[in-house]
């Protein structure tokens, strides 16, 4: 049990010290720059939500979660539907995985917005009070805080290497730390949340290769962070103390044996902000890949007439294992998101990689697949003794039938922290999403209440925006 009926069991252990940052944190500890990036890794989200609410295996998702879960009070974005807060939390995350669009963590991989809007706005309905701006992004930040620093105590980068989907197995402490603030939580009922959530991490990366149920991997853990803050709101216990237990604790199961450091979910809080080193994508394909895409496309307006005859690609181990193997034909959407082979072959063709390179005509392209079975990929393992920022550097070179041939190689993509994409160009791209599915008045209106979330007195406004049902991305 806690030392008092409000402190953490332990207060100057890793989970209690961490409970009462969540606690005690509050909006003016928060530096300028820091809140207005992550109102506009909020819009992000929302974008990825509202172009992946049509989808056509969210719409499956969407039926049968419905059919599960019911109506309710929560909005499920860009559907005028509405259900139970907890399915509201997976459906909506699963809106914003859906194409692959979304932010992701370099160090210590996991899609933050895909678990802190969607479980957020669940608690919004739940709490069935007006929730202030003020109050959303001070809980997103702490979100944005927790996750990585779950991560890196369990190898970040390195959980993807072994075979684990990292988003979801950091995801849910991020998601209920999240959750635990806007409820207002005493630390030790945040010490439960926590505790509830650890326990149910997971997230198996063979979902990559061709299961629609990657998207919804982080739903689980978004729904799973809800779950948690609401259980230890009603005094309902967790376990104390999961981040450093000897046996059954958090750090000790997930390092496996690895090298572990329980001290990083704790080191630098409040000084060193991992909101901004959040990567917001440019393309539809899985953060590793990145590079790629930049190097085929620096390569592709140096082609003249000439004919690819080969495809070498060099990556680092965690990119060569997370996002190589010889597909087979057809491949999935979600597979082709995910295989550095095909990002790079439709990107040479194409010059992008956006959704309309992963529908079933794409993915099954004549064009594509000549290139597809003319690549090869290597690891170099001398990549992965660089510095943590230059191990997701990608290094192509295409040799052309008259025996030439041309390289390119990308350190750090563009949107990596060593390069990040401007807020303004977070909108950019965010109303080059949703002009696939929406009107511009309807999409300049949710830009401008999350560039002034800050001063909202509830987001009631922002989530009546968000309800109502979008077009369709794909299948128009």
């Amino acid at each position: 049990m806690t030392a008092s009926s409000t402190g953490p069991s332990a207060p100057d252990g890793v989970t209690g010290r961490l409970a009462t940052w969540i606690h005690d944190l509050t909006w003016d500890d928060i530096p300028a720059h820091v809140r207005t990036r992550a109102a506009h890794l909020v819009l992000d989200g929302l974008g990825c939500a509202l172009v992946g609410a049509q989808l056509p295996w969210s719409r499956l998702a969407t039926e049968a979660v419905l059919s599960i879960e019911g109506d309710g009070a929560a909005t499920v974005i860009g559907t005028g539907r509405t259900t139970t807060p907890s399915g509201a939390a997976l459906l909506n995350s699963t809106f914003i995985q859906g194409f692959e669009l979304d932010d992701f963590h370099p160090f210590a991989p996991l899609h933050s917005a895909s678990l802190l809007v969607p479980s957020l706005l669940a608690t919004a309905a739940h709490l069935g009070r007006a929730v202030s701006g003020r109050e959303l992004l001070t809980a997103a930040v702490v979100g944005f805080e927790v996750g990585p620093r779950v991560g890196y105590s369990i190898g970040g980068t390195g959980m993807l290497s072994r075979g684990w989907h990292s988003g979801p197995v950091f995801g849910g402490p991020s998601a209920a730390a999240a959750c635990a603030k806007l409820r207002g939580l005493e630390p030790a009922q945040i010490e439960d949340t926590l505790g509830f959530a650890a326990t149910q991490s997971a997230g198996l990366m063979s979902a990559q290769y061709e299961a629609m149920g990657k998207r919804m991997q982080h739903g689980f853990a978004a729904r799973n962070g809800f779950y948690s803050a609401a259980l230890a709101a009603t005094g309902y216990t967790g376990i104390d103390q999961v981040f450093e237990r000897e046996y059954g604790g958090y750090v000790a199961v997930y390092g496996e044996g690895h090298p572990t450091d329980a001290g990083a979910i704790v080191r630098g809080l409040g000084e060193h902000w991992e909101t901004t080193m959040a990567m917001v994508k440019s393309w539809a394909v899985m953060g590793g890949l990145h590079g790629a895409v930049q190097a085929a496309q620096a390569l592709r307006t140096r082609l003249a007439d000439r004919t690819i005859d080969a495809i070498d690609i060099r990556v680092g181990d965690v990119v060569y294992h997370h996002g190589w193997w010889r597909p087979e034909r057809p491949l999935a959407a979600i597979g082709g998101q995910m295989n550095i082979g095909y990002v790079t072959a439709v990107t040479l063709l194409d010059g992008t990689a956006l959704p309309e390179q992963f529908t079933q005509a794409r993915l099954d392209a004549d064009d594509v697949w000549r290139l597809l079975d003319r690549t090869h990929v290597a690891l170099d393992r001398s990549i992965d003794e660089l510095p943590l920022g230059e191990r997701f550097q990608t290094h192509i070179t295409l040799t052309f039938t008259d025996g030439s041939t041309d390289s390119e190689s990308v350190i750090a993509p563009h949107g990596n922290p060593q390069d990040p994409i401007t807020d303004d160009e977070v909108v950019t791209k965010f109303r080059a999403l949703t002009d696939r599915v929406m009107e511009p008045d309807r999409a300049g209106g949710i830009v401008d209440i999350v560039r002034g979330l800050a001063d909202a007195p509830s987001v009631a406004p922002l989530v009546a925006l968000l309800a109502q049902p979008v077009g369709r991305a794909l299948d128009r």
